[in-house]
């Protein structure tokens, strides 16, 4: 059963100074996401969409246009990341670790400088998904409380943060995130600490 939907902000700010970039960090849906404005207001540079059945279209002047056969491409006027999670079952554990390491090299990038990245470096990042409060959530959660433990030192105490910050209703908790996303991210959890404590040359050859 579904929990009942309750207004919230468009974006949310969730974590602050993360990252060699020293960013903030921000959750919102679809709303949010697709608000250039909005985004520049808040200096959102970057946005990862963890949702599978959610497209942006960022690009505004394609560099090559729709043909018969082809859809246009070109640059957004942010950098654009795309996870892809179901909001329920039938994702594989493993894509919610890929996520984590998707938002943390998001986090993390240097731009080289050619013309083909018109992007600079550093900025804060958006973490959307259809309405963020699940998907979104339980990635989130993953990321403050591995990399800001001395704030979130468990994955509970992050997600309490964020449905506070975020104003998710009691009502919706139950979903907020959604079970399965919030189990994977606990396993996710355990597997970062693994490839943490691994010798580096052992991953590589085991990889």
């Amino acid at each position: 059963m579904d929990a009942p939907v309750y207004a919230r902000p468009d974006i949310s700010l969730i974590g602050r100074e993360l990252g060699p970039h020293k960013a903030d960090l921000y959750i919102g849906g679809r709303e949010g996401a697709s608000n250039p404005e909005l985004l520049k207001r808040h200096g959102i540079t970057t946005v990862v969409n963890c949702a599978v059945n959610l497209d942006i279209n960022l690009v505004r002047t394609p560099d090559e246009a729709a043909s018969e056969g082809l859809y246009g491409s070109g640059y957004a006027d942010i950098r654009y990341y795309k996870v892809g999670l179901i909001d329920g079952e039938g994702s594989p554990d493993s894509m919610m670790l890929g996520a984590y390491y998707i938002l943390d090299g998001a986090l993390r990038q240097t731009m080289p400088k050619r013309h083909t990245y018109p992007f600079a470096d550093g900025g804060n990042i958006l973490v959307n998904c259809r309405s963020g409060r699940s998907r979104s959530v339980s990635l989130v959660a993953l990321l403050l409380h591995k990399q800001q433990p001395h704030l979130y030192p468990t994955l509970d105490a992050a997600v309490s943060h964020i449905r506070e910050h975020r104003e998710l209703h009691p009502d919706e908790w139950f979903e907020t995130p959604k079970p399965m996303l919030y189990e994977a991210a606990r396993r996710a959890s355990k597997w970062i600490d693994l490839i943490a404590a691994a010798p580096s040359d052992s991953v590589i050859s085991n990889a």
